[in-house]
Order: C-alpha cells, then structure tokens, then sequence
C-alpha cells in the first residue's frame, strides 16, 4: 500500500505575500486553510534580531527563496515562533505546530521549558521543536552569549528539558545553568515532552549525537548524503534504536525562472516519489515560492493535496 505523505506548509519567510508585521493574523488564516485541505503540519521558524552578518553572503537574488544563513535582508521580520503558533493552536484541532529553529541558547532552559510546555498542553500534544543553535554571532552579541558555547548551551537545555518532563522536583549541576529542588508544574502534554526534530546544513557530530539521544525526527537542511543516511542507521543501531523510528522531513525545492517570478509547482513536487523511496514521509512546502495572492494559500493548499495523491496514487 502506498505511503501517504504529511504535507507541511512553511508559514516563515512569506512575506511576499503578507509583510509579516498589521497583516500577521493572514498567517494564523493560512493554517485554518491548511488544516481544512488536509495538510499535516505548519512551521514557524525564528530569529530574535538580526545584526549585519545576516546579509554577509548577499542578500538572496528571488526574495520567495528561503532564508540561509548570510542571505537574508537584516529587515526580514521574524515574529516570535511560539506567539503564533500559540494563536494557530487556538483556530484549529489537528493540524501539528513544528517551531522550527527554536535558538535554545538564547534563553535559560527552564524558561524556554515553560513556553515549551505550555503551548504543548494548550495544543494538547501537537507541538514539535526543532532546537538548534543557529549561525549569527551578531545576534548572540546582542544577547549577551556566548556564541562559540552555544552547542554546549544547547546540549544542557536538552538535558534540564528530559527532567522538567519528569518528576518534580529536579535538580541541574552543569556549568551554565546550574539550580536545585525545583518544582516544574504543569508539564508538556505526554511524560517525555514534546516531539524533537533535529537537522541542519549537515550532519556532524553534534547533530547526529542530540538526535540519537533525543530525536523523534530528521529534518535536514537540503538533501542529504547517502553517506549521511548510513551513518544515521548505524548510528541509530549502536544506540539500540531503529532509524524507521524516527519521522524523516523532506521538501520540495523550487526552481525560480527569474528574481522576480515564482516557481512551477509541478516541478517541484516531482521530488517526492524519490524521497519516499529514501524514507521520508513529511514535505515541507512554501507558499509565496509557488503564487503570488495572499487570499490563495487555502486553494494553493488544495492543489498541493491534489498533486501529491496523483504523484503516490
């Protein structure tokens, strides 16, 4: 029997369609729209500043591409991931919430815990959280961390997250954020908190440790290696683990005939078959690459539906 696709709609870096700033409530819209269609999931991502390193490599040529790191207008709103998808979990009752890019070094981990928790119980489960470092060293300056530790503050958030899930009180003795006996109620909506996807431009060391430890998930920046996806099986089988365990996020990849035109949806779908094959179940999608009308993404979000049963019928 065929496997049926989860469809993720990217509702970031869409401000071709909406500016992101009085139009933001078009994206809590755009969600309803995608849970109506038969969509999966939707994805926020994030930044809390951007300083002069986000344009470092040129700003991207097409303004419908995504946003990579040194590519982007330092102006590019970046509205905070987890208020949205806080007002989206208000509108809709199935649909997942994947906070992509959570920039977990930027916060203490009982703080971003508590956020964490609170919009996975308000969800009732539906919450997924990409935590993850990111690569602007101007926005770690303008919060005070340091960036050359931010894998190290991240691995310590991972581990105060496993004990705010369980049993309180808890106790934490790293270097960075070290506390004791606290209680930490109300928790996330099931014992081991919410979903963790991991990812990124490659998978190395780091990566692939938190996400055998971790991780219900892969979503990796592009695609990845055959190499990369042996070195995860295996790696999932030394931890005793099976990789079919974990949830693989593939995408789609536009192709822009221009700077200022949008890409053929049809091309870019064309992936998927192939990406099933590898094992991926879950395409991630952006809207403004493919049209141009903000009141659209909800019959956008039915074409997709439609292209894809035809692609894996």
């Amino acid at each position: 029997m065929p496997i049926q696709p989860r469809m993720l709609l990217v509702l970031s870096e869409n401000w071709t369609l909406t500016g992101g700033r009085a139009d933001l409530p078009a994206a809590v819209r755009w969600a309803r729209e995608a849970e109506d269609a038969g969509f999966d999931s939707v994805m926020v991502s994030e930044h809390i500043v951007l300083g002069p390193d986000a344009s470092a490599a040129g700003v991207m040529g097409n303004p419908r591409d995504y946003a990579l790191p040194g590519n982007q207008d330092p102006d590019t709103p970046w509205p905070n991931s987890l208020l949205l998808l806080a007002a989206i979990a208000s509108v809709t009752s199935r649909l997942r919430l994947a906070a992509a890019a959570v920039l977990a070094p930027l916060r203490h981990p009982l703080l971003l815990a508590r956020e964490l928790g609170t919009l996975d119980l308000i969800s009732e489960g539906r919450l997924v959280v990409q935590p993850t470092v990111s690569w602007s060293k101007d926005e770690y300056d303008a919060l005070g961390v340091p960036f050359d530790r931010r894998g190290r503050l991240l691995d310590e958030h991972l581990e105060v997250w496993a004990k705010a899930w369980g049993p309180s009180p808890i106790s934490h003795d790293g270097p960075q954020y070290p506390f004791r006996d606290v209680h930490f109620e109300p928790k996330a909506h099931r014992p081991d908190g919410p979903r963790l996807w991991f990812g990124g431009q490659r998978l190395h060391g780091p990566v692939l440790r938190r996400l055998v430890r971790y991780g219900h998930g892969f979503h990796p920046l592009g695609r990845p290696t055959p190499e990369d996806l042996q070195a995860l099986e295996e790696a999932m089988t030394a931890a005793g683990r099976d990789i079919g365990d974990l949830e693989m996020i593939g995408g789609t990849r536009a192709v822009f005939p221009d700077d200022r035109s949008p890409a053929d949806l049809g091309a870019a779908l064309a992936v998927l078959p192939e990406q099933l094959e590898q094992g991926f179940t879950t395409f991630c999608v952006k809207p403004n690459q493919f049209i141009d009308d903000p009141d659209g993404v909800g019959a956008f979000c039915r074409d997709v539906m439609r292209r894809v049963a035809a692609l894996t019928s």
